[in-house]
């Protein structure tokens, strides 16, 4: 199943976006450091792009991320033009302390009382915006909750007589691609749970996990990747927790809520789901399905 989410709300977001784009200095993006690229919002980056305007990347919940893939992709961004990077935790106020710091550098002409900073936060739902916000302002300014899409209109603040931050609501794309994606995205808990199967979800993690974090699989769960597959993983979850359907059969259901929940809050450890070398072999992947479709089309015409 492919998944797509795109709330009716985040339409009205994105033309307000588009108007207030045309009034900022610098776009402070924030993705999820455990899926960078797969959490970064096109629409975001045709906007900023539109009106030449700088990004600087905020690589949150790298606490929870592998800390090598996340060296990886700050490499990766140091190399792309107009953009710098920032791993963090948004839950640590040191770390956020610097990102005004951080900002200066990409609109030298702003900063001062007489031209303040503008910031403009944006992000797809659910990497932490609103938990960033709060940290900046050292006050709750931003409702925070577990679910994707709690913010659902722009705010603008006055961080110092300097600087000015508009906070913006987690925005998805009308149509996600890449069925990947769609899965990294749902996995981590950036789409709603009424458009995801948490079965379907878990599964795609679970084999994953299996291929690259088979170590975090014994630490959590005590099974092995060699003796079990995808599917058979939901299962040894739901016998391990002891979950149970009223028919006395493995909880599917349960356990694959489990397995979800364990690697968002980081008990699993720290996992991350895509590197700058997966996602080039998925792009490349992607490439030569687009060419393989385009002659097939051409032969069918001409027959």
């Amino acid at each position: 199943m492919a998944i797509q989410w795109f709330p009716g709300h985040m339409a009205a977001a994105r033309k307000k976006a588009a108007e207030t784009m045309a009034q900022t200095d610098v776009v402070i993006e924030v993705v999820d450091a455990r899926l960078p690229e797969a959490s970064t919002n096109p629409l975001i980056e045709s906007l900023r792009r539109e009106r030449q305007r700088p990004c600087l990347k905020v690589l949150n919940k790298a606490d929870l991320a592998d800390p090598q893939a996340t060296r990886a992709w700050l490499d990766w961004y140091a190399g792309l033009s107009g953009v710098s990077a920032v791993a963090l935790s948004s839950k640590r106020l040191a770390d956020v302390a610097r990102l005004p710091k951080l900002c200066l550098p990409l609109a030298p002409y702003r900063g001062t009382p007489v031209k303040p900073l503008r910031m403009m936060i944006m992000g797809i739902p659910n990497v932490g915006k609103s938990t960033l916000m709060n940290a900046l302002l050292r006050r709750r300014v931003a409702a925070v909750g577990d679910e994707p899409a709690v913010t659902k209109s722009q705010q603008r603040l006055e961080l110092n007589d300097s600087m000015v931050l508009v906070d913006t609501p987690g925005l998805m794309w009308p149509r996600i691609d890449w069925p990947e994606d769609g899965l990294m995205l749902a996995a981590s808990h950036a789409i709603g749970r009424n458009a995801i199967i948490d079965e379907e979800v878990a599964t795609f993690l679970a084999r994953y996990l299996l291929q690259v974090y088979p170590d975090a699989l014994i630490r959590r769960y005590g099974v092995a990747a060699a003796s079990t597959d995808a599917v058979g993983l939901i299962d040894v979850i739901a016998n391990v927790r002891g979950y149970r359907s009223k028919g006395g059969e493995p909880d599917r259901d349960k356990a694959a809520f489990t397995l979800l929940q364990d690697y968002r809050s980081g008990a699993l450890g720290r996992v991350s789901l895509e590197t700058p070398l997966s996602r080039a072999a998925r792009a490349a992947a992607a490439q030569s399905m687009r060419v393989v479709d385009e002659v097939l089309s051409e032969q069918d015409a001409q027959e």
